[in-house]
């Protein structure tokens, strides 16, 4: 073989599949067809749980320094605030990242890029796929090279991570259902000032549509995302300034641009692949699906497509796992991705509207109800675990087994398994959870009760145990964020959600679990 993994496709979502499998010693190598990495991009929001994903790979303080942190969305309609959602305080007990971050798809780029090097990778620009061959036991991959030449390569598995127009999705023949939406949208990097809260999203609501600004790093220094007036479509001599008098109807008088750096118009499509995977072959990221930019959900929908398939490939291609690991990939991802669009399809449509009706609804109506809704904790919570994508849950897959007896509303298996800081040792210091786990090995939580004293016979690298304390602080802790009142236990996979929870440990029910879900032990 030339390689374990061939990936297509140096966005987000191939860099952090090619880092995740480069960091498990997984032999991996990435092609894109363009000459290099992006130099501007559309795609700018961060959401929490990408930022543990990237904690566990060791680029967050990276992201942090180059990003803006927004800690709120505030609403505006006819020239006034309507409602604000205050992503910081109700994400403070959810998420050490209680807020969207405001960080351009090609910083994105450039900080996954560079942590290639500490696995001896890179990016092959200019190199584009342009034959697929599958056999049972290996994948026949033609490559067209940045000479012209071609050159064939045998790889057991390929990632699609080539976007919407996707090689590998095409050579695999599967249809890509859907549609472009009619409106046609711009993006402008700015310099401006006006009545926008600073380092929060501002969305101001209009009768014919919205526009979104995104404060980055920089005085005064503002993305701005909005739909393009009927009157200024179709055209390719188009440039910001015959915007600006749309923009600041909404936005008020009081807005001033000072310059423009970056414009570009485009349009949205709505699709899902009709699948995910054809045998040796798999798609992630947009060559799975693509969505309006409701809520910011894209890019980082991708990216935790190559977190749940990374960790199972490596074991697949370790030999500590049977190849029928992966048929959860689509198992779990594709409702994900298929109600992602769902709701952002509504959404989006509600907000785009041209109807008078909507128009009315959007600009008196719906603010209203946000306010309104936003005043309350549950609401508050349930919209934090949606936007921040730190809800989202695997309860109907393969691999997940809940066994009776747990408290109700304590962890089920599927889910993200809730950050805390707990004590591990009697009398021990607190610490935080998330900075214990080992993302490249199952994680079990002992609670309770007391953990294997010769740890985990049989299971060698594969799992590590972390046994609670038994402390007033713990109880308090497990009961206020995972409503855990009693003996229990959470055995945890690499991605963090929970495949099997119980009460009482038996090292028999963990070694039964993994040796059902094709685990070897």
């Amino acid at each position: 073989m030339d390689a374990d993994v061939l990936i297509v496709g140096a966005g987000p979502t191939g860099l952090m599949l090619a880092n995740q499998l480069g960091r498990r010693g997984v032999r991996a190598l990435i092609v894109d067809r363009h000459s290099g990495p992006a130099q501007q991009s559309r795609a700018l929001g961060v959401q929490a749980r990408t930022m543990e994903i990237y904690a566990k790979l060791g680029v967050i303080e990276r992201a942090l320094e180059l990003g803006q942190r927004g800690t709120g969305a505030n609403l505006w309609a006819e020239g006034h605030k309507m409602a604000r959602v205050p992503l910081g305080e109700i994400g403070r007990s959810v998420s050490p990242y209680p807020f969207l971050l405001i960080l351009g798809q090609d910083d994105n780029e450039r900080i996954m890029g560079e942590k290639l090097r500490d696995w001896g990778m890179s990016v092959q620009w200019n190199t584009e796929l342009t034959a697929l061959e599958q056999s049972s036991g290996h994948v026949m991959a033609t490559l067209r090279q940045p000479d012209g030449s071609t050159r064939k390569i045998a790889v057991a598995w390929v990632a699609g991570c080539d976007g919407a127009r996707s090689a590998v999705r095409e050579l695999s023949g599967i249809t890509f259902p859907g549609a472009p939406y009619e409106h046609v949208f711009f993006v402008a990097d700015t310099v401006a000032t006006g009545d926008m809260v600073p380092d929060e999203l501002n969305v101001y609501l209009w009768r014919e549509g919205f526009h979104l600004f995104f404060p980055m790093r920089g005085k005064d220094h503002w993305r701005v995302v909005g739909i393009l007036p009927a009157n200024l479509r179709g055209r390719d001599d188009l440039v910001f300034e015959e915007v600006v008098p749309s923009v600041r109807r909404e936005a008020g008088s009081g807005l001033s641009f000072k310059s423009c750096s970056w414009f570009s118009t485009y349009r949205i499509h709505h699709r899902s692949a009709e699948r995910f995977r054809d045998r040796r072959c798999f798609l992630l990221g947009d060559a799975a699906h693509v969505h309006s930019p409701v809520g910011a959900q894209g890019m980082n929908t991708g990216l935790q497509d190559a977190y749940n398939l990374a960790w199972k490939l490596a074991l697949v291609v370790e030999g500590r796992a049977d190849a029928a690991l992966l048929d959860s990939y689509e198992n779990e991802r594709i409702p994900v991705a298929r109600r992602l669009l769902d709701t952002t399809d509504r959404a989006f449509m509600l907000i785009v509207s041209d109807s008078w009706l909507a128009g009315l609804f959007r600009t008196q109506v719906l603010a209203r109800i946000m306010a309104f809704a936003m005043g309350r904790a549950r609401v508050q919570r349930f919209a934090f675990g949606v936007i921040s994508q730190t809800g989202i849950h695997y309860r109907d897959s393969p691999l997940s087994e809940t066994l009776p007896g747990l408290p109700e509303g304590a962890p089920r298996a599927g889910d993200r398994f809730p950050w805390m800081r707990l004590m591990f040792q009697a009398n021990g210091p607190v610490e935080d959870l998330y900075r214990k786990l080992d993302d490249t090995r199952f994680n079990l939580i002992v609670i309770g009760q007391p953990a294997p004293a010769d740890g985990t016979p049989g299971l060698g690298g594969l799992l590590r145990t972390h046994g609670v304390a038994d402390d007033p602080s713990n109880a308090n802790e497990l009961a206020s964020r995972a409503r855990i009142s009693g003996p229990a236990f959470y055995l945890l996979r690499p991605d963090g959600h929970v495949g099997l929870a119980g009460t009482r440990l038996e090292i028999a029910a963990v070694t039964r679990y993994l040796s059902e879900r094709h685990i070897f032990i």
